[in-house]
């Protein structure tokens, strides 16, 4: 089985998606698919034995709609179709388009989609080309609208002069409502026999309904029958259609920021060497195996490995991390960072679809185009709601026409109002925004969800559990306290120690020598390794000894008054190294896998929010609680076998607890699947691990933190959207209907309302950028 994240352009409506879903999944082969009318995209999952990409494109097609190919970072060269037709994955970006094809990128200005029969917002536009086109559509029907409101009967603001060319005045309004309204609205028609043709009925189809009926019948009253037009009602009603989807469509771009931002990272060219010579090519053009070089502010190309060279790599752009990376011969670099000083070469690891950006724009569509549980009732409800605002309306005229006996001027616009104030986009739109807006904020903070569900069932947990080592503590010996003899200095015992362990790759050794660093070493000699009891050497005409307590005791050093603290660090579950100068004990230095700086405050900051923190570990009692007292855990799970962690967290769910899991995606996987949300830490650029929900690419407990508080913020994003859809069209039925007459809405306010509720939905999501949340670094506002 194979996913791919495919555009479908020209979505006018939500339910324009359920459209394009159920065509799609009438294919043979396709096993699921999920389309996001916001980001104008869609995850297929298909048997590539049964169906390829190019017959899912020739679909989308088939439903009226443009598709450019699979959606990826314009540096993936990947074919999508056979050779005999190069593929195509294109990426408009500062006025041109990029082409991968299956061995060569090219690059082609001006292209556009053939869709010739297309003549709603015209073939081959993206997000930003729409937002254009909405708008002059706009500004059309807005000036056109002003002479028709003046010369109207309604708008009686002054005596207007007489019709140019001796026109009657009915035949002048419809010259000029003929143009402020056929091609301003051309979308919806479009739109509206798409949706038709595909099996739903969508928001277009209510607009056709009310702004067709209405000229209609104002073109009738004009030339066929005695009756009063309504040219002017029916091109304001437009105007304020037309701002409400402007507008809208302006919120859709900026929801769509995080992953236009994260196709763009990757530079345009790399320098490779081939034959002994550097050469500038395309970064789609860069195979595996290539060697690049890196000079200071370059950006990296693809992933690779580091040949030769030093420098800082700043990687916060794809990590969250803020500090700049040292990297050195045999480091692993990724694609779309910065190098920051040094000059380098590197070998190519790997290229195109199979770089870590890739993965992560893959990662984070399918995440946005994945549907919440809420978001399934929510396209449910929209689907009805556009029945049930037709058979109110056709229920309104009966009534107000035959019931009430109303004019049928009356009850022909309280029919339009109800088809007008209907709005299901709201409805649609009050899930997928959000989870647009969240998911992207997460992937800038290095925080990335797999889908819609994790981001919800992030903020029921009630607990979440730490597997100990490497994310609550650094995964690696540390020296945590140095003690000294009264007649010397902890400096002191830490060069000496780290004398002795000069050139020694033991873990401990080595966490002696980083803790001495910047400390001056005397020479030595005489150094011999202790076979499971430490070390031997001289240093300064002396006797050196450093070991364990067994070694001590051996050589006859008597452990003075430092034999108590001895038994202190040992009873905290720590590595006690000896250090004993001629004869004499001069210091103790403990040595443990030290808690992260931030593990403290992630555990408090959890507390306050009502999630329990629990730590789970192989270690024993001792040295777990060590831990747990360090950083605030009551909750500890202790001489636990890597194959016991799954049994561990079904015991927590056995006592109804909604539990998360955070472990490093590896030995942890049992856990991860078996919990509610499993967060796999410190993923670095490996984000495709499929047992975690959430993937933390740092190795920062503090993330697990950002990211629940990202999932409660988004949650209530969508709710406060779903109650406000949900309100306004259980308000504006009857108020459309006329229901509180004299009271009664005229089809322009109801416009206005429609649109106005929309936009609301999707601004409302966009402030998520905007609100401040712990351990969520906030992103500059976009320009849309």
């Amino acid at each position: 089985m194979k996913t791919s994240i495919v555009e479908v352009g020209g979505l006018l409506s939500t339910l324009s998606a359920r459209g394009v879903e159920k065509q799609l999944a009438k294919l043979p082969g396709v096993k699921k698919v999920e389309v996001n009318y916001v980001a104008g995209s869609a995850t297929v999952t298909y048997d590539e034995a049964a169906v390829d990409l190019k017959a899912i494109k020739a679909r989308v097609h088939e439903c009226g709609y443009h598709c450019r190919g699979e959606q990826t970072p314009k540096h993936v060269c990947a074919a999508e179709d056979p050779p005999a037709a190069v593929a195509v994955a294109e990426h408009e970006h500062e006025g041109h388009a990029v082409h991968a094809g299956h061995e060569k990128a090219t690059e082609r200005a001006g292209a556009r989609d053939e869709m010739a029969h297309e003549m709603g917002h015209g073939g081959g536009m993206d997000m930003q080309a729409m937002v254009r086109d909405m708008r002059n559509r706009f500004w059309v029907c807005f000036i056109f609208t002003i002479p028709i409101f003046i010369y109207s009967p309604m708008g009686g603001l002054f005596t207007p002069p007489a019709p140019p060319f001796g026109l009657d005045l009915n035949a002048w309004l419809f010259l000029l409502a003929t143009v402020a309204v056929i091609w301003p609205s051309w979308p919806f028609f479009v739109a509206a026999w798409r949706a038709l043709r595909n099996g739903v009925l969508n928001m277009a189809v209510l607009v056709v309904l009310s702004v067709g009926t209405g000229y209609l019948f104002s073109l009738g009253a004009t030339f066929l029958f005695d009756g009063v037009q309504f040219f002017e009602a029916v091109a304001v009603l437009l105007v304020f259609i037309l701002l409400g989807h402007w507008l809208e469509m302006r919120a859709r771009a900026g929801a769509s920021d995080a992953i236009r931002s994260l196709m763009d990272l990757a530079p345009p060219k790399a320098v490779v060497l081939r034959d002994g010579q550097e050469l500038e090519v395309p970064t789609a053009e860069v195979l595996k195996g290539d060697v690049v070089v890196i000079r200071p502010g370059n950006k990296i190309p693809v992933d690779g490995e580091v040949l030769e060279g030093e420098s800082q790599v700043d990687e916060s752009m794809l990590t969250g991390e803020s500090m700049p990376v040292a990297k050195k011969p045999g480091d692993t670099v990724i694609g779309a960072t910065i190098n920051k000083s040094g000059s380098f070469k590197y070998r190519a690891t790997k290229v195109g679809a199979d770089t870590a950006l890739a993965q992560i724009v893959k990662l984070v569509q399918e995440a946005q185009n994945s549907k919440a549980p809420a978001q399934l009732l929510a396209d449910k409800a929209s689907q009805w709601l556009v029945v049930i605002a037709i058979v109110i309306g056709l229920l309104t005229f009966a009534v107000w026409f035959w019931g009430l006996s109303a004019t049928l001027l009356f009850a022909v616009t309280l029919t339009i109002t109800v088809f007008v104030i209907a709005c299901p986009d709201a409805l649609g739109l009050a899930t997928p925004m959000a989870v647009m807006v969240g998911t992207g904020l997460g992937a800038k903070n290095g925080i990335l969800f797999k889908n819609a569900s994790a981001l919800e069932d992030a903020t029921k947990l009630d607990v979440v559990v730490f597997d100990k080592t490497g994310t609550l503590t650094m995964g690696e010996p540390q020296v945590v306290e140095a003690v000294a003899a009264a007649d010397t200095s902890q400096d002191a015992v830490l060069a000496l120690a780290a004398t002795v362990e000069q050139g020694s790759d033991h873990p401990l050794a080595q966490a002696i020598q980083k803790r001495a660093e910047g400390l001056k070493l005397e020479p030595l000699s005489g150094f011999a390794n202790i076979e499971g009891k430490g070390a031997r050497a001289e240093v300064g005409g002396k006797n050196v000894l450093l070991g364990n307590r067994r070694l001590m005791d051996e050589e006859k050093i008597d452990m003075g008054r430092l034999k108590d603290e001895a038994a202190r660090l040992q009873g905290a579950g720590q590595t006690v190294v000896h250090v004993a100068h001629g004869g004499k004990l001069t210091g103790l230095i403990a040595i443990a896998d030290a808690p992260r700086p931030t593990a403290a405050a992630m555990v408090n900051k959890m507390r306050e929010r009502g999630v329990e923190v629990a730590m789970l570990t192989g270690d024993n009692q001792a040295t777990a609680e060590r831990i747990a007292g360090e950083l605030g855990i009551t909750t500890v799970i202790a001489d636990v076998l890597p194959g016991q962690k799954a049994d561990k967290i079904k015991e927590l769910q056995g006592q109804g607890k909604k539990v998360g899991m955070v472990g490093d995606g590896v030995n942890d996987a049992p856990a991860l699947t078996q919990a509610e949300v499993g967060f796999a830490i410190g993923a670095g650029t490996d984000v495709a691990m499929e047992s975690a929900d959430v993937v933390l690419m740092k190795s920062d407990p503090y993330d697990v933190l950002g990211a629940i508080e990202l999932s409660r913020a988004t949650l209530r994003k969508m709710h406060q959207n779903l109650f406000w859809a949900v309100a306004y069209n259980v308000i504006a039925f009857p108020a459309a209907a006329g229901v509180f007459y004299p009271l009664v809405i005229s089809p322009e306010v109801a416009a206005l309302a429609m649109s106005g509720s929309s936009a609301l939905v999707a601004v409302n999501a966009l402030l998520l950028k905007r609100t401040r949340l712990e351990g969520i670094r906030q992103v500059r506002a976009s320009g849309t």
